[in-house]
């Protein structure tokens, strides 16, 4: 029986193999993960699937950390507020809002110091869903499609840069006599497949080693951190995702690639394969957005792991007000072989540099 989902999966396909056609046969994989991803009504965070919840019965493909529990938010928000306090703005920019669950955990906390929260973003559906769930904060909280010419405030952005497209590299043989191509995508006797094409393109640093290697580079949020240094005119920004510094990202032992897709709270290495009902991420690589944004005119405040970053800014405290079983849904974010260690946080701000109060204490910004 031909279900709902298997149509729009069908249609998507059908939309993303005629783009295929019409550049000649071959697409590159940033321009496959956008089409997967945004395609208007069909795409992964275009369409109206659930996307964002702690169980697989609840009908979601994985759990945030506004998710996982509330204290995420409230730490969050001890932060937001120094930064909106040290750059004298009133306004918090969310990038990706997901759910709302994040911005409803902000709003909770900070309380009247927020004049306006404003929501960029592109998915209508989830807009929809962020409209339910933050109604009670009426006309404070707005939404955007883009980035206005200039904006002042505290920007925040919470596994958003995983899910911006990155291009694939593949070298074939070993550092220094490799040949390198870029990987793309074709279709094939109704299929997507891969096909590399040999490119001047190159990863920032050659990885060692004798072996095949497979990796991203991330044009596209290097671009969203220019723009965002261009347009931010007074305020600061806490992006906060899952990735390395360039020199563990291009690890020897890294070799396959990082690329992920998430269904159902299982993951699998294979994006051509029900596309539009899973999502597509890949590991950011925090070297290349920080050395953008400083490029552009940033500060790099501060660089640490998503545990230091929270107990710093007061996770602890607001444990100790838990229940025992929610304290230990909400210790995931920190434990080391949970969101602790692999999810980093990565603070930029306008003008005069200051210490954030999340940096106070394993600051790692000498490892960028």
């Amino acid at each position: 029986m031909t279900t709902e989902p298997d149509i729009l999966s069908s249609a998507l396909q059908a939309q993303i193999a005629q783009a295929i056609a019409d550049a000649g046969g071959w697409i590159g994989f940033d321009r496959f993960m956008e089409l997967a991803l945004y395609t208007p009504g069909l795409g992964y965070y275009a369409n109206d699937s659930t996307k964002f919840g702690a169980m697989p019965d609840s009908g979601s493909d994985f759990v945030t950390a506004p998710e996982l529990s509330p204290v995420f938010g409230q730490t969050l928000a001890n932060q937001v507020r120094e930064a909106l306090d040290v750059t004298q703005t009133d306004e918090v920019w969310e990038f990706g809002a997901g759910s709302g669950a994040l911005a409803g955990q902000l709003l909770g906390s900070l309380g009247e110091r927020v004049r306006r929260y404003t929501i960029v973003d592109l998915s209508g559906s989830l807009r929809a869903r962020q409209q339910v769930a933050l109604s009670a904060y009426g006309d404070r909280v707005v939404w955007a499609d883009r980035l206005p010419d200039t904006f002042q405030g505290v920007v925040v952005g919470n596994e958003v840069l995983d899910a911006m497209p990155v291009q694939l590299l593949a070298r074939h043989g070993g550092a220094g006599t490799g040949v390198w191509h870029e990987r793309g995508v074709a279709f094939e006797n109704g299929a997507f497949v891969w096909a590399d094409r040999p490119t001047a393109l190159r990863p920032p640093v050659e990885p060692e080693g004798p072996q095949d290697y497979l990796t991203e580079t991330h044009a596209q949020g290097e671009g969203f951190l220019r723009t965002l240094a261009q347009r931010l005119t007074r305020g600061a920004a806490f992006l906060i995702d899952y990735g390395f510094g360039e020199s563990e990202y291009y690890h020897p032992q890294r070799h396959m690639g990082t690329v992920m897709c998430h269904r159902g709270h299982l993951a699998d290495s294979d994006p051509l394969a029900d596309v539009g009902l899973k999502d597509i991420t890949a590991h950011v690589n925090f070297t290349a957005m920080a050395l953008a944004a400083q490029d552009a005119g940033l500060n790099v405040l501060g660089y640490t792991t998503q545990a230091h970053f929270l107990i710093n800014s007061g996770l602890l405290s607001n444990l100790e007000l838990l229940a025992q079983a929610e304290r230990a849904q909400a210790a995931k974010l920190m434990m080391e072989h949970e969101m602790g260690e692999l999810f980093k946080v990565l603070a930029l701000g306008v003008g005069e540099p200051w210490e954030p109060m999340g940096f106070a204490r394993g600051d790692r910004s000498h490892r960028l």
